[in-house]
């Protein structure tokens, strides 16, 4: 029975523990992600519909993010306006950092997989996103 306080401690350790991300997990990241949901500290916003969607090209660790519009036809409407990002690994975490001319900022990567994409601002808000669906009329 003694041993149960130090099992829960140790698989409570392993469960927080940081995340870095290879190569191959981060080039997961290119491609269009549609935000489901934003989590605030006293609230869930959901996103049922989204105007915009974003769009992620990297290769390597740098690349860019752009905000596209999807339309009827499945193809999506793009501007010339886009933010420059930078994946950084500091003390067991992985953040994407953006830069533009008017601002600077980075998210942790909380996870990533083939469907999702969860990142953290520094203001502890957690933005949810998931592959998009092609737009349909039915």
């Amino acid at each position: 029975m003694k041993k149960l306080p130090v099992l829960c401690l140790i698989f409570s350790v392993l469960v927080s523990c940081d995340k870095t991300y290879s190569d191959a997990e981060l080039s997961k990241i290119n491609g269009y992600w549609e935000i489901e949901s934003v989590v605030m500290k006293d609230s869930v916003k959901e996103y049922n519909i989204n105007s915009t969607i974003d769009y992620f090209e990297l290769k390597g660790k740098a690349g860019f993010r752009k905000k596209v519009m999807p339309q009827i036809n499945g193809t999506y409407r793009v501007n010339d306006l886009s933010e420059k990002v930078e994946i950084v690994q500091d003390s067991g975490k992985t953040y994407i950092q953006y830069k533009t001319d008017y601002a600077q900022w980075q998210e942790e990567i909380l996870e990533l997989n083939d469907e999702e994409l969860v990142l953290k601002n520094n203001h502890d808000i957690e933005y949810h996103y998931k592959k998009p669906e092609p737009f349909t009329i039915k």
